[in-house]
């Protein structure tokens, strides 16, 4: 199995707009850190939620706090379609224009103590990926992508131990659940195309309307461990920085693949006294209905592969007067493990696989569906500042830059995504002796993107005339509140 990064690409949180995040990875587990872009994130002493950015900076905190807070993402893709054949080469009635839009609360919860003057540890919730998109019915590029999902939910179990007056190391422990949703409506050589005009080719009014809503779904998860290090120091040049290596984890999505109202061909029930046979490789007449034949819902237990990607980040935090800092950031992410979706079949007896493995399909034994991604690893950066106005009040700004790892000639309806550019402001509150907040907005920016698709076997060939060809433009606000309590 190919795919190793589930774009599903499965690839619920964000939709075609993974807009504010690279790829489908999500920043959103600290607010503190969002006002700034995430620049400095690790190196910056902040809050609990140290238990994920930077494990080795616990050490940092001079006492037990809890840290909880959410980011609510609203985010818009509007799409044209330029060109939507079947796999015929017939065009594809539908919507040609239209929009996605989400509204998702991403939530995370941290707590971190010190066990000595040399230990501390941590416990954490978040959501480290995710990625949603749900089409209309009725859009033209159905038979390319309709619902995309994936939702990844963490708990880590994190460490720091402090070498000395400058250095500390620290590690962390994660149980992650992976989920995901992949769906299309599925073309069967332009049989909804064609409609009733094949009567003519049986000399009968034999037209079956459900080949148009012949639906594909195949739904998974998983739970595997991951981990991550790093190091954090602090000089008295006011000078902090963080270094922290968050692990790839693969996951195996078992679940099943199902399929709505596909046609029953002649070769499938021959001798039936069911059906009429026309030919073998056309559909056959049910003769109780006298409509072509067709199966309401088959299905078949079938496993797709995903490694969500390893990541390297660091960061700094520069004193450089006495009410302000500066920060900076950079990470590098290794997306180049997503080279293809491979949906697999892992059925004793199977039914839809028997079709799609065929030379003249995926030509691959067990495959129920492929789809070429070819990903590359990205170089991510972010700068902010940050203004201490009162012994109680700061104030926070950043800038970030996404580099996109996806390729212009594997870009898909499913992930319809380039470079991004996005800017944050934070606001830090001193609320009492025990209670402090943040409150944080970003606002992203992507110049219009085109995408070209096709339907390919295992060996990358091109298999039918099926093509979608459109135009996307994305937009997406966060808006971020989180509380921390000291003990």
């Amino acid at each position: 199995m190919k795919i190793s990064s589930f774009a599903l690409t499965l690839t619920a949180l964000c939709i075609c707009q993974n807009l504010h995040a690279e790829g489908f990875k999500l920043y959103e587990q600290s607010v503190s850190a969002m006002g700034n872009g995430y620049a400095g994130r690790g190196a910056q002493i902040s809050d609990a939620s140290l238990v994920y950015s930077n494990p080795a900076a616990l050490t940092e905190l001079n006492q037990a706090q809890l840290s909880s807070g959410a980011t609510f993402i609203h985010a818009r893709t509007d799409f044209q379609v330029d060109l939507a054949k079947s796999a015929a080469g017939q065009s594809v009635i539908g919507r040609e224009s239209g929009q996605n839009s989400l509204n998702e609360l991403v939530p995370f919860l941290f707590y971190a103590d010190k066990l000595s003057s040399q230990w501390s540890y941590g416990l954490g919730f978040y959501v480290p990926f995710g990625l949603s998109s749900d089409y209309a019915d009725d859009w033209a590029g159905r038979y390319f992508a309709d619902k995309t999902a994936i939702e990844v939910i963490a708990l880590q179990a994190s460490a720091g131990y402090r070498l000395d007056d400058q250095w500390s190391l620290g590690g962390g422990i994660s149980v992650n659940r992976v989920s995901g949703e992949l769906s299309k409506f599925k073309d069967h050589s332009g049989l909804c195309e064609t409609g009733s005009n094949i009567n003519a080719m049986f000399g009968a009014d034999v037209y079956n309307d459900a080949y148009c809503h012949s639906h594909y779904q195949v739904a998974g998860d998983d739970v595997k461990l991951g981990y991550n290090l790093a190091i954090h120091g602090r000089f008295d040049t006011g000078t902090k920085l963080g270094l922290i290596y968050h692990s790839k984890i693969d996951f195996v999505l078992h679940g099943n693949s199902e399929i709505t109202n596909t046609p029953i061909t002649g070769a499938n029930v021959v001798g039936s006294p069911n059906f009429i046979v026309i030919a073998p490789n056309l559909p056959a007449i049910n003769k109780a209905t006298g409509k072509l034949a067709h199966n309401p819902l088959a299905i078949e237990k079938s496993a797709v592969a995903l490694t969500t990607p390893a990541d390297l980040t660091f960061s700094l935090d520069q004193e450089i007067a006495e009410d302000w800092s500066l920060q900076g950031s950079i990470s590098w992410t290794g997306w180049s493990k997503f080279q293809s979706i491979d949906i697999v079949s892992r059925d004793a007896s199977p039914s839809m696989s028997l079709s799609t493995q065929q030379p003249q399909n995926l030509n691959k034994p067990g495959y129920i569906g492929y789809i070429p991604e070819y990903w590359h690893d990205t170089i991510s950066g972010a700068v902010g500042a940050t203004w201490q106005l009162t012994t109680h009040r700061q104030l926070k700004a950043g800038l970030a830059y996404d580099e996109s790892p996806i390729g212009s000639t594997h870009r898909t309806a499913r992930v319809p995504t380039k470079d991004r550019i996005w800017g944050t402001f934070g606001w830090h509150e001193q609320l009492n002796t025990k209670w402090n907040m943040d409150l944080a907005l970003g606002y992203l920016w992507m110049s219009d993107l085109t995408s070209n698709e096709a339907e390919f076997n295992v060996q990358d060939v091109r298999i039918n005339r099926a093509n979608l060809q459109a135009t996307y433009s994305n937009h997406a606000i966060l808006a971020g509140v989180q509380f921390n309590y000291l003990f």
